[in-house]
């Protein structure tokens, strides 16, 4: 459908609701294409392309609320959506936080943010798998010890979201991605295995990395970690990755949420204009940047997209909030709401990322004389109330600044609230494969635990 037609669905929506009897109301639409690929060692094992369109209504009584989705959107299905809606919320209890923002916050942003390349839709299905198939015959050629392949995969996505609300506001915009990856298996003389993998991703197929490219360093990854051991218990720098930091900076995200923010459920609350981190950190939330995973004209609420300062130079600066987090907090939303189909919104990143330092990779990893280079994170034992930290990990060991030999089986352990004040080095090579990014970063004194 035409953009216009799916806010016109979106508008219409409110207007029923706010006819059957709603004090206000707001309604997401969303229509889209999905195509996904998945061969190994050169067969195709799946094939998948759908289209969708489904919408979602949110009405309030008062400062009562309830919300519902479709994928119907016949008049007499949604005259049964709003009929069920409105039941629901005069059902459940008052929240005198809830309700749409004040007319004076809405908004969007008039520019061109570069969120849809048409030469997604342009790539044919043979397009699309070759670039799988040959991102995976390039890791399988690398190297006679990558003897095999857990797969390579194709994905695409576009699709157009509305959003309208009973103060008056619709809007839309467009989006595409695209994306493939390979996973090799290397095998040494013994016969231990290991597997790695690499990836590229864009909004537009120009912007992809080659398939040969991506093969060949999932090959190396592959390679690398054949002959892993665990190490001995010892507290040492640790080097994350790029990859693995952007762990790091979504631990802080889910920190400065204003849920986690109200409930007291983070080691930062309370902590505006508090030193939180060391003077050399930066962390910015991004909704402007051109092309950005993150990016989008406006918040699932209707209120303009911007640029926020989260932590500058190690001071708390803001906490990021929809309007149901901001009026917990008597604070002002920061256009975070963040909104699927079912449920209201939620707190959600835009371009969530930590500020690049002047090292090169390389760099950092010279100025270790024995520490930790982690390239994977395993598990969840990241505790946001406390800040204690320790997750599964595997990588290379730094001796006298070169990388010696790979890990595997080890625990690094921590606390977030310390590593943030413990970064020492901060990388140059900042990319956004994601709403969250991170460049290489070094964080002086934690736990590695092995044998």
């Amino acid at each position: 459908m035409p953009e216009n037609s799916l806010e016109q669905i979106a508008a219409d929506l409110v207007g029923r609701a706010v006819k059957a009897g709603a004090t206000a109301a707001d309604a997401v639409v969303r229509e889209g294409d999905e195509f996904s690929s998945v061969l190994r060692m050169r067969k195709i094992e799946s094939l998948k392309e759908a289209a969708s369109k489904a919408l979602g209504l949110r009405v309030f009584v008062a400062t009562r609320s309830a919300s519902s989705y479709s994928s119907d959107f016949s008049p007499a299905s949604l005259d049964r959506l709003v009929s069920r809606t409105l039941a629901m919320a005069r059902a459940t209890s008052d929240d005198p936080s809830s309700g749409l923002p004040e007319r004076e916050w809405l908004g969007k942003h008039a520019g061109d943010l570069g969120l849809y390349s048409d030469d997604v839709h342009a790539l044919s299905t043979d397009d699309r798998i070759a670039m799988a198939r040959r991102a995976e015959e390039a890791a399988l050629s690398a190297d006679p010890r990558i003897k095999n392949s857990e797969g390579a995969s194709f994905e695409a996505g576009e699709g157009t979201k509305a959003y309208a609300n009973s103060l008056g506001f619709t809007g839309s915009y467009r989006a595409s991605y695209c994306s493939f990856s390979v996973v090799p298996i290397a095998q040494n003389h013994d016969g231990g295995m290991q597997r790695d993998y690499w990836y590229s991703v864009a909004r537009g197929a120009k912007g992809l990395d080659s398939p040969e490219s991506v093969g060949r360093k999932a090959a190396e990854r592959a390679l690398r970690r054949l002959g892993a051991r665990k190490v001995p218990t010892c507290r040492v720098p640790v080097i994350y990755d790029a990859e693995t930091a952007r762990s790091l900076v979504g631990h802080v995200f889910e920190a400065v949420r204003g849920d986690a923010i109200y409930r007291e459920a983070s080691f930062l609350a309370g902590k505006l204009s508090a030193q939180v981190a060391g003077e050399n950190i930066n962390v910015i939330d991004d909704g402007l940047r051109p092309g950005g995973f993150g990016s989008r004209p406006f918040d699932d609420e209707g209120v303009s997209t911007s640029t926020m300062p989260v932590i500058e130079k190690g001071l708390l600066k803001n906490y990021l909030l929809n309007c149901y987090t901001a009026r917990k907090l008597k604070l002002r939303t920061t256009g975070n709401a963040a909104r699927g189909i079912a449920g209201p919104p939620g707190v959600g990143p835009k371009n969530f990322y930590l500020v690049p330092g002047t090292h090169s990779p390389q760099e950092i990893l010279r100025s270790v004389k024995s520490g930790f280079y982690v390239t994977e994170l395993i598990g969840f034992g990241v505790n946001i109330v406390t800040g204690d930290y320790s997750r599964g990990a595997s990588g290379m060991w730094i001796e006298n600044g070169e990388l010696a030999y790979p890990v595997e089986e080890v625990t690094i352990a921590g606390n977030l609230g310390e590593m943030l004040k413990n970064i020492g080095m901060i990388g140059l090579d900042l990319e956004f494969k994601s709403a969250l990014a991170a460049p290489t970063l070094l964080v002086e004194g934690m736990t590695v635990a092995g044998t």
